[in-house]
């Protein structure tokens, strides 16, 4: 077996595959680039070739326009495999966000996954994590600390709705990331019950209408509008973090500020934001899902990309595997 440290190696532009002569969630555009989900982080413009699920490709066409590659799209769907002079790739479930994926990469006897971003909660927006064994896998660290665990969603819709219902002469405007966070949310409100129309940062449809037009039912949304602002006291508006104290916000009346993020189990930083209503909503794996994945992966050695990649390394290490970070930068989320 050749061993995936002889074939891997981190360059400036990101993650390479030396006899596949691919790269990684590439941070410049490169000649072929494997993509594994749609966030900004992970998917830029500018590449010749792009090799990602046909849900990324139809994100990066929403976000970068049609012309976001030079040569080719690559769509494959998970579990199909495709050879790449000898190495042969395939893509599978990382239950992040719709269309993300783990990359497994097998050349000479020797495998290892690329998990992207992911998380092991369900989520009605994609299919779910599926362990993949390898030789190697390669993980993030957003939240490896164990001060980092999300509580179930629902309790966090919960609260949502009851404020709702204490407050109902104030509009609740809730800031989620625009791509996944913010389809997640709105899925776990119609679960819970809530069927009045969602109200949506003018930043947030075009995606929305992506995730509707790809089968994920999302209910009654409507923009705000100079006209309805006014009008939505009592009312749930859904918009990017970076607007929640803009003069966008101004708008609407009496407004109680919310935010979904896993971040928001550090209560000083919801405090140091303003936001009155936390809500610890993550679409990454906590601490214990992190450890649980190390687990079922079953993986002698273990590479960590980014994040708290010290903690996860000595824990990797106490659990008796190889470990070691990466120290890969340009890919920490913090709206997330």
């Amino acid at each position: 077996m050749t061993h995936p440290r002889d074939w891997i190696e981190v360059r400036p532009q990101g993650v390479w595959c030396r006899p596949g002569d691919f790269f990684i969630d590439p941070m410049q555009p490169v000649e072929r680039a494997v993509v594994t989900h749609g966030h900004a982080d992970h998917a830029r413009a500018g590449h010749q070739h792009v090799f990602a699920t046909p849900e990324t490709l139809a994100i990066m066409r929403s976000r970068y326009g049609d012309n976001h590659f030079s040569e080719a799209e690559h769509p494959l769907a998970y579990g199909q495999i495709v050879d790449l002079n000898g190495v042969r790739l395939s893509l599978h479930p990382a239950g992040h966000i719709l269309g993300s994926a783990q990359a497994r990469l097998e050349y000479e006897g020797g495998t290892i996954v690329f998990s992207g971003d992911y998380k092991r909660r369900a989520d009605p927006t994609c299919v779910p994590f599926e362990p993949v064994p390898c030789d190697v896998f390669v993980t993030e660290a957003t939240f490896a600390l164990p001060v980092f665990r999300h509580p179930p969603l629902g309790d966090e819709i919960a609260r949502l709705l009851a404020s709702l219902r204490q407050f109902p002469d104030r509009c609740h405007l809730v800031g989620a990331y625009a791509l996944g966070k913010c389809q997640r949310v709105i899925c776990a409100l119609r679960a819970a019950g809530y069927v009045e129309t969602l109200y949506l940062h003018g930043a947030m449809q075009r995606l929305c209408d992506l995730y509707q037009s790809l089968g994920v039912d999302l209910g009654a949304l409507a923009p705000v509008t100079a006209e309805n602002a006014r009008t939505l006291a009592g009312r749930i508006v859904l918009c990017p973090p970076s607007a929640l104290k803009d003069r966008w916000s101004r708008r609407l009346p009496e407004v109680l500020t919310a935010a979904a993020s896993g971040w928001m189990r550090i209560r000083a930083r919801a405090k140091q934001k303003g936001v009155e209503l936390p809500l610890v909503i993550s679409d990454h794996a906590d601490w214990d899902e992190l450890i649980e994945t190390l687990r079922d992966v079953g993986a002698p050695e273990v590479w960590v990309t980014h994040g708290r990649d010290d903690a996860l390394v000595h824990q990797a290490t106490q659990m008796g595997l190889k470990a070691r970070a990466l120290h890969l930068i340009g890919y920490e989320d913090d709206a997330e």
